[in-house]
């Protein structure tokens, strides 16, 4: 079919009448699906079951002859520091092994700097003015600890490269007041876009006023591929050592997409400076994490390859959904310049952009026909996409069946929006 702007006000109308009568009967058989979130869904979580067989006699003793089943240990046990130094390319040394949550280490860091400060500087708290850089759209959860201490938000927009690091250098180089920049390097959320070397390179070599300026690169996806040339995300703390700048970048990831979203385990690397000041805190913040778990994912992973193959499984559920999500796009919406939407190689999300000012129209008339997702705007700092067109697709929790039907919903619904802002331009 042709473009939907090469269409006459004829020719619309008659659309618009076609997809009227798909939209009603899709809204009578009404459907409760969920796109909302990137869960999990239950046979990714089976998967990982054999986590829960070790016998516990096999769990009470770390290789250094910790007792797990007692206190101590902030740092994490070194099993579990060997495990995800290899996972993050870094040393053991700098590696510190949470609990179960990485946004909860990613909470922790912000509040620490807004508190105490970072490495002897003023807390944050204490300033004037506090601000982020905000690649965009990005994940709504960084957002939110952003506004929850106040932090202004500047949005930055994505690239297909990564971020765009000419507006980046030039904010971090003559804003003291910008203090950190949140980054989901590898296939982003919801983008799917890995940054390419240069853009790390140039993420290395940032010359920020702010001493005190962190890059918080959430590598949440790291492993999460989807086919069997995943892509590549080049070594930011590495590269951040070359540039001289190695206590610049906080590197965030867990197990929670990988075993259990509910019971994994939470990682944070950074310098060895970095981590030292951080373990000043966490002597007064807790007496350890759970080692036991800690334990537990380490011998049942092993090493890197452990968790790489543990992933295959994951593709093999996961790559069907997303590839049912991206044939019903571009059977519905191909060729009618309406929409566009990334075809991620790994993650767990699509993006989809509709024309502008749509997206709102387009979540409404989905949610009433029975298909929720993420709000409209939540990719975007305070939740407002200043050209209202980004809707992001989670595909992975939904069976293929319910997923069909929640995609060509959403497609007739992007379809009948576009058709009639077109007619009554």
């Amino acid at each position: 079919m042709k473009s939907y702007k090469d269409l006459s006000k004829e020719e619309l109308k008659n659309e618009i009448e076609i997809l009227e009568k798909r939209y009603n009967e899709f809204k009578a058989q009404n459907l409760k699906l969920d796109m909302t979130r990137g869960k999990p869904c239950a046979e990714q979580l089976d998967i990982s079951m054999d986590i829960l067989d070790i016998p516990a006699k096999e769990l009470r003793k770390a290789a250094d002859g910790t007792d797990c089943f007692n206190y101590g240990v902030l740092d994490g046990i070194p099993e579990a520091k060997a495990l995800f130094a290899e996972m993050l390319e870094v040393a053991t040394d700098e590696i510190i092994v949470g609990g179960n949550s990485s946004l909860n280490l990613m909470y922790d860091t912000v509040a620490r700097a807004m508190s105490l400060g970072i490495l002897g500087g003023t807390p944050w708290s204490k300033l004037d003015k506090v601000k982020f850089l905000c690649p965009s759209p990005g994940y709504d959860r960084h957002f939110a600890i952003c506004e929850l201490f106040g932090i202004e938000m500047i949005t930055v927009d994505m690239k297909q490269d990564g971020p765009d690091m000419d507006t980046i250098e030039k904010l971090v180089s003559e804003d003291e007041s910008i203090k950190g920049i949140w980054c989901v390097p590898k296939y982003s959320n919801p983008d799917g876009i890995t940054y390419t070397d240069e853009v790390v390179d140039r993420f290395a070599n940032l010359k920020p006023k702010a001493k005190d300026f962190r890059i918080f690169w959430d590598n949440a996806y790291c492993v999460h591929h989807l086919s069997e040339n995943p892509d590549k995300l080049k070594n930011i703390l590495k590269a951040c050592k070359d540039a001289g700048n190695e206590n610049m970048v906080y590197i965030f990831s867990s197990t929670s997409k990988i075993s259990f979203p509910g019971a994994g385990v939470a990682v944070m690397a950074s310098s060895v400076e970095n981590l030292k000041g951080i373990k000043k805190s966490l002597t007064i913040q807790t007496i350890g994490h759970d080692k036991i778990n800690q334990l537990r994912h380490a011998k049942y992973f092993k090493n890197l390859e452990g968790i790489n193959n543990h992933m295959k499984k994951h593709a093999e559920i996961l790559k069907p959904k997303f590839n049912t999500v991206l044939e019903i796009l571009e059977k519905e919406l191909g060729g009618k310049d309406i929409a566009s939407w990334n075809k991620p190689n790994g993650g767990y999300f699509i993006s989809l952009n509709t024309m502008d000012n749509c997206a709102k129209e387009v979540a409404k008339l989905a949610g009433e026909a029975g298909v929720a997702l993420t709000k409209a705007g939540a990719t975007f700092p305070y939740g407002n996409d200043p050209r209202d067109r980004n809707l992001r697709i989670a595909p992975t929790m939904p069976p293929v069946e319910e997923l069909k039907k929640a995609i060509e919903v959403l497609a007739i619904c992007v379809r009948l929006v576009s058709a009639t802002k077109l007619l009554n331009q």
